[in-house]
């Protein structure tokens, strides 16, 4: 059985570009019927969003953005501590 992202709290692993995620970021991850939506905010953000899917065991962290031109692969991690 895959494991839900239902309460995960993740970071990533290293810091992007300035003012982007970087380490200090965390994302608070919900899943639903193969939906997936996050909060984010730490470091340089204030506040984010993100929307997916996923299809099996796999979490796709390649993204792009919607606001403006650019996109990447990003690799995170679980942590303990809790979102702000």
């Amino acid at each position: 059985m895959v494991r839900s992202l239902e309460g995960l709290v993740l970071a990533p692993v290293a810091d992007q570009a300035p003012g982007q995620v970087g380490t200090r970021t965390r994302f608070a991850y919900h899943e639903k019927d193969g939906e997936i939506w996050a909060e984010y905010a730490g470091g340089d953000v204030v506040r984010g969003h993100l929307v997916g899917t996923r299809a099996g065991d796999r979490l796709d962290e390649t993204w792009e953005w919607e606001s403006q031109p650019g996109s990447g692969t990003s690799v995170v991690e679980q942590v303990t501590e809790r979102a702000p």
